[in-house]
């Protein structure tokens, strides 16, 4: 059954007046680079995607037939561009670069991560196929639609080990692959500086800036927490965790450590920016495709990984982030091998401080993304709402939050979290 429009964005239910016939041709004239004629013959736009599925654009699906020097065709388009509705969301994003860095990412960068697996026999897709691009009069991504080709969002369920192995292993080839790259010619990367925490309006973000206190009350008030209150108390009056997050994620523009591992991050590394693709007839894994790169960015190897335990494993899976973070690393090293790196290889011993090193960025996500992650995926509250409303923690606090840190908290007293 179909989602009902109730079930889509709001800022998606019409799309702009310019998507109309004329940008359809222009789109397509650029997709078939070796034809005279481009005829658009009928086109149906309607939302790419259900609440929950991503947030920092807007995006249609453009279903068009039309004929290519005579020959009938049909094609599949996800559109990519900014909100035009006035709102927090618009006004957000319309400070950030982040299409510029998308665009950049699908025009130079991934392509040569391609070539250097390509190179060594590996056919590891990184990238769907990529139509068009513009900048002025409207910011535009387009590609091509991969649903046709089996690819989906996990909506009704999260990954199972297999699948979660498979995405941290095509992560572990990215990073391996910009790892190299930034020995041997950093200023590839000069562009790619700013995540979702290193943008200057990070601290002035109400949801962010008032995280640790809404998190404390909610913690004073809860009867099963009580045990943590004075390790936490006594954290929170040392270490400021946005301050700390936000120094971790410049980390290699301000002052890179000697001994910590830099790499280009995805920079937004989870389960909605993946779309998973099983065979039709047997329902085997195949494959998995990352997706939305407007916020990657050269920062610690841990940024993308850390993020991930909340953002992409669930309550099931959590525990197992180990095992899974020892897969990925493996597949690091192993990747960094067959392209020819030729300097020291990363141990897993300097990767395990690496992580505790950043233990206060995977606090603050804990408090910050972690609550309302469950309800955004479920689609019953946009990331407008709690960024919006004054009350916005407590809709995302609940009895789901208090399972989820008591499974949590004890592993991080255990490991020295909470030890400034």
């Amino acid at each position: 059954m179909p989602p009902k429009p109730e079930e889509y964005n709001e800022d998606e239910l019409q799309p702009p007046q310019w998507l109309d016939a004329e940008y359809m041709t222009k789109v397509l004239c650029n997709a078939e680079r070796n034809t005279t004629v481009v005829e658009v013959k009928n086109f149906k736009i309607t939302p790419a995607a259900v609440k929950g599925d991503h947030y920092a654009s807007i995006m249609f699906r453009a279903a068009v037939e039309y004929s290519a020097d005579g020959e009938h065709k049909n094609k599949s388009m996800i559109i990519k561009t900014m909100p035009e509705a006035e709102g927090h969301k618009k006004d957000m994003l319309k400070q950030m670069d982040i299409f510029e860095v998308e665009i950049g990412m699908y025009t130079r960068v991934l392509p040569r991560f391609e070539k250097y697996l390509r190179d060594v026999g590996d056919e590891t897709k990184l990238m769907v196929p990529f139509l068009y691009h513009e900048l002025t009069p409207h910011k535009v991504i387009v590609f091509e639609d991969i649903v046709p080709l089996g690819y989906n969002v996990m909506r009704a369920r999260f990954p199972n080990p297999k699948e979660v192995k498979a995405a941290y292993a095509k992560l572990a080839k990215w990073h391996g692959i910009s790892y190299k790259l930034l020995k041997e010619d950093p200023h590839f990367f000069d562009e790619y500086r700013n995540s979702i925490f290193s943008h200057d309006s990070a601290k002035e973000n109400t949801f962010f800036a008032n995280s640790t206190k809404a998190f404390m009350n909610f913690v004073h008030k809860t009867p099963e927490l009580q045990e943590y209150v004075p390790h936490l108390e006594n954290l929170f009056e040392k270490v400021n965790l946005l301050d700390e997050t936000i120094s971790s994620f410049r980390e290699y523009r301000d002052g890179p450590r000697e001994d910590a591992y830099y790499v280009l991050n995805h920079g937004d590394y989870h389960l909605k920016n993946m779309m998973f693709k099983h065979n039709t007839e047997s329902g085997k894994f195949e494959d998995v495709m990352l997706l939305d790169f407007q916020f990657s960015h050269v920062g610690p190897i841990t940024s993308d990984l850390i993020y991930s335990i909340f953002m992409f494993l669930d309550d099931k899976l959590r525990p197992q982030a180990p095992e899974f973070l020892h897969h990925y690393f493996a597949t690091f090293k192993e990747t960094l091998k067959k392209i020819g790196f030729e300097g020291p290889m990363p141990s897993l011993n300097k990767f395990r401080e690496q992580l505790f090193h950043s233990r206060y960025v995977e606090l603050f996500i804990m408090i910050t993304f972690l609550p309302m992650w469950p309800k955004f995926i479920r689609g019953e509250f946009s990331p407008d709402t709690f960024a919006s409303g004054e009350d916005y923690h407590l809709k995302i606090f609940d009895k789901e939050y208090v399972d989820e840190l008591l499974q949590i908290l004890p592993n991080y007293l255990h490991l020295g979290y909470f030890e400034v």
